[in-house]
């Protein structure tokens, strides 16, 4: 009998639905379909591409409730979250397929002897590997630079998230050529079988270890690896901060998706005039987050995906209140699947909480001495993806330039405008996503030169 993988609310712990898992050869033939399936795709111009995936985002937007609901019931995050998933997602198809158009077009440069053309060529096959916290738009996030750059992808979403991963795939499929883009399921055993087989391009989203892995397992055949590692978010407010402001952007960034953001603000450092009035703030602020299923009225904040990641949450919180932390709000009497939304302050740099990724609903507050003191514990972590700093502009952009991230918000969170790269830094990423620079990690930038000379002449 086949082996199946089957996905739970994780809300009730009922039977969402179950998928087949694919075996080690059935992967092989789908690496051998995608490598000749890429041999037209890359044929297309880009612009034929755009055509095609623009055609599939009018679909998702015609299911997004459908879909939505299938989301939310799946990952657990609240109905207009799931909702909110699929148009997203159907918006983005539609904004960054010209951004991308544009992106993949030759570029020439010349000097007094040489006209070269810059051309982006696919790799040929990408093997993309999502995760669960935003079921939709990470696969999104690497399928469609992907294929806009002529690679033909196989996706091995998250176990945690099949289905709707597999929705995905049949909705985009509806206008792609045959296995240009497909499907595994399963878990550790296949994203291994999908690194080690013969792709050119790894794309991942996840966690620090399997991304460690995976660059370990590229390096043999020297493949192209694209990496978001997730990070440790520090906030930093000092003493010239809008503590409504500081406060609002803690919390929102803090329990959005119940914590489980790659850039959810985890720890904060406060200096000493503010830390009462921000901590007060902050815990008015949560206390009127509502958490429950995903299909309860008025309910913002959902489950944590499975009870592995529940008991990581609840033991660090557990282990923070036993080495003399205090829980303003939460802390302790979490129901079964929930972790509720919790503020802990007297944090210390020794704590595992303040060290080590929470991906949860906790945010742990820390007082420093100085704003010296709030960059070096800041910077004092391996990870390096997002971060913000608080206070007068001029003083907080100063503060702001000795951090070790990646992104940084001023006065608000690390999200940029549009048409800027994520990116971490340090142990929180391999490369990056979005915008032109990040467009063009999903091809291999060929330069072909020719006589400035003959090319004037001719």
């Amino acid at each position: 009998m086949r082996e199946t993988l089957k996905s739970y609310n994780p809300a009730n712990g009922d039977l969402v639905g179950e998928l087949p898992i694919q075996s080690n050869q059935e992967i092989e033939q789908a690496i051998t379909r995608a490598r000749q399936a890429a041999n037209h795709w890359r044929e297309l111009l880009v612009e034929q591409r755009a055509e095609l995936l623009i055609r599939a985002s009018d679909q998702l937007l015609t299911q997004s409730a459908e879909l939505g609901d299938l989301l939310s019931r799946e990952m657990g995050k609240p109905l207009n979250a799931g909702i909110g998933e699929v148009r997203y997602c159907a918006d983005g198809i539609r904004e960054k397929v010209p951004e991308m158009v544009a992106a993949f077009q030759p570029r020439t440069i010349r000097d007094n002897n040489t006209c070269s053309t810059l051309v982006y060529q696919p790799f040929g096959v990408c093997a993309a590997i999502s995760p669960w916290n935003y079921p939709l738009s990470m696969p999104q996030w690497l399928v469609l630079p992907a294929l806009m750059a002529g690679n033909s992808v196989i996706l091995k979403p998250s176990e945690e998230t099949p289905l709707i991963a597999q929705r995905y795939v049949e909705t985009l499929n509806a206008f792609l050529p045959n296995n240009v883009l497909q499907i595994v399921q399963g878990a550790d055993e296949q994203g291994k079988t999908l690194v080690n087989g013969k792709v050119d391009l790894i794309a991942f989203t996840g966690s620090r270890q399997v991304g460690k892995q995976i660059l370990a397992s590229a390096a043999p055949g020297l493949k192209r690896v694209i990496l978001e590692l997730g990070g440790k978010d520090p906030l930093i407010v000092l003493d010239d901060a809008d503590i409504e402001q500081a406060a609002l952007c803690a919390v929102e960034n803090g329990f959005e998706n119940a914590g489980q953001m790659c850039v959810s603000t985890e720890r904060v450092y406060v200096t000493p005039a503010v830390a009462d009035a921000f901590e007060r703030r902050v815990a008015e602020l949560v206390a009127q987050i509502k958490f429950g299923c995903w299909n309860e009225a008025q309910v913002t904040m959902g489950p944590m995906i499975n009870a592995r990641q529940r008991n990581h949450v609840l033991q660090q919180i557990e282990q923070a209140i036993a080495q003399g932390a205090r829980a303003l709000t939460g802390g302790k009497d979490h129901p079964e699947r929930f972790v509720i939304p919790t503020v802990l302050v007297n944090c210390n740099a020794s704590m595992d909480i303040m060290r080590t990724e929470t991906f949860g609903p906790v945010l742990a507050i820390q007082r420093v001495a100085n704003e010296e003191e709030a960059v070096r514990l800041a910077n004092d972590n391996p990870y390096g993806l997002g971060g913000a700093v608080f206070g007068e502009r001029e003083h907080a952009l100063a503060i702001a330039r000795h951090l070790q991230t990646g992104m940084i918000g001023i006065n608000k969170s690390c999200f940029g405008a549009n048409g800027t790269p994520w990116v971490g830094a340090k142990q929180s990423g391999y490369g990056f996503h979005g915008s032109v620079e990040g467009h063009h990690q999903f091809a291999q930038v060929q330069v072909i030169s020719e006589s400035q000379t003959a090319s004037t002449a001719s």
